[in-house]
């Protein structure tokens, strides 16, 4: 190899190690049955692509996305709340518009008892959606958790957790990941072991409706930072909870923690739960050592059904020409709300410009 070769290889890898790597969280992507119903089309079968034709881009020009999939994939008959079933094309729609990872762990994972939870995991697998939270036996999550990918030479490990399954108890050799702080630890030592430079950790936690967080969920947050991890991103409430960045006393390095991101998208009719936020964090890698170097968040409304645009869709906050007039005093009022505690309470997050 020629000395001009080794100069080239050279600059591309130092261009590589400057390269920000982008990542982005969204909140509970639910199907209540007025969503599944609006989305069948007159050959039976489930079209969800115009919900997510707004913001599809934001989602596919991330390094990495994720989304907390709230809603089993138990098959028929589908269903709602209280115990949800979503069609599977719900879940191939979710990774077309981007998203690279699904958190399965939640208080719904068991709605359709261990059968559906190992359907979900099938389907998931089938349709090469990568996911956290919920094993088929002990061995399963030996060998796949915590998930490892490699995002822009940079190796990102990430681990998911919920407070609970709705009473609805584990039957068979099925394994959720619950939120026990001895379980959480082994984690993200085996994270470390196994040679991750940056752990993320999903949690399904909080008291719903509550636009702020409470003493548990900031203890565990503590808890986790002293742990060692980089990326706190929760979900639950169905509103959002404020955002910040803060340094870990004990490693110095800058932690993001997203108390709530909020609902993606759903039926729900509470104007704080009609929407939630997108969160995108970037990861600088300069001097081989990745940190988070900054973070911020978009909020999304979810415009429901309306004889100009009979289905559900996703609207940024940014883009309110998208909105209708019957959406128009809702969108306002959520926007208002969630940018009020935003703005008192975020640290380091702002909006999105």
């Amino acid at each position: 190899m020629n000395i001009l070769s080794i100069f080239l290889i050279s600059f591309i890898q130092l261009l590589s190690s400057n390269e920000e790597i982008e990542l982005l969280f969204a909140g509970d992507a639910m199907q209540h049955l007025p969503q599944i119903t609006n989305a069948r089309t007159n050959d039976g079968n489930y079209d969800y692509s115009k919900c997510f034709e707004l913001i599809k881009d934001n989602i596919t020009n991330a390094d990495f996305a994720a989304v907390n999939l709230e809603c089993p994939l138990g098959g028929k008959p589908y269903s709602g709340y209280p115990c949800f079933s979503a069609p599977d094309s719900y879940a191939s729609t979710l990774k077309n518009v981007g998203f690279d990872m699904f958190l399965i762990a939640n208080n719904h994972s068991l709605d359709r008892g261990d059968r559906g939870a190992r359907r979900t995991i099938s389907t998931l697998d089938s349709l090469k959606i990568p996911h956290i939270g919920v094993y088929d036996n002990i061995k399963s999550k030996a060998n796949q958790s915590p998930y490892i990918t490699v995002i822009k030479g940079v190796k990102f490990a990430f681990i998911g957790y919920t407070y609970g399954t709705n009473g609805i108890p584990v039957k068979s050799d099925l394994i959720v990941n619950y939120i026990d702080r001895n379980s959480i630890s082994a984690d993200i030592k085996k994270a470390k072991q196994n040679g991750a430079e940056m752990i993320c950790v999903m949690l399904h936690w909080g008291i719903e409706y509550q636009l702020l967080p409470n003493k548990e969920q900031k203890s565990l947050a503590d808890f986790l930072i002293d742990e060692g991890v980089d990326l706190i991103i929760g979900g639950h409430p169905h509103v959002i909870q404020p955002y910040e960045i803060r340094k870990s006393h004990k490693t110095g390095k800058d932690i993001l923690i997203v108390y709530s991101l909020g609902n993606f998208i759903s039926n729900q009719n509470d104007t704080n739960s009609r929407g939630g936020a997108m969160v995108k964090v970037f990861i600088d890698k300069n001097n081989g050592n990745p940190h988070v170097e900054r973070a911020n968040y978009s909020l999304v409304f979810v415009q429901k059904p309306s004889p100009k645009a009979n289905y559900f869709q996703l609207i940024p906050a940014l883009q309110p020409n998208f909105i209708l007039p019957h959406s128009k005093i809702q969108f306002d009022a959520f926007t208002k709300k969630a940018r009020e505690i935003f703005d008192k309470h975020n640290i380091n997050v702002p909006e999105e410009n």
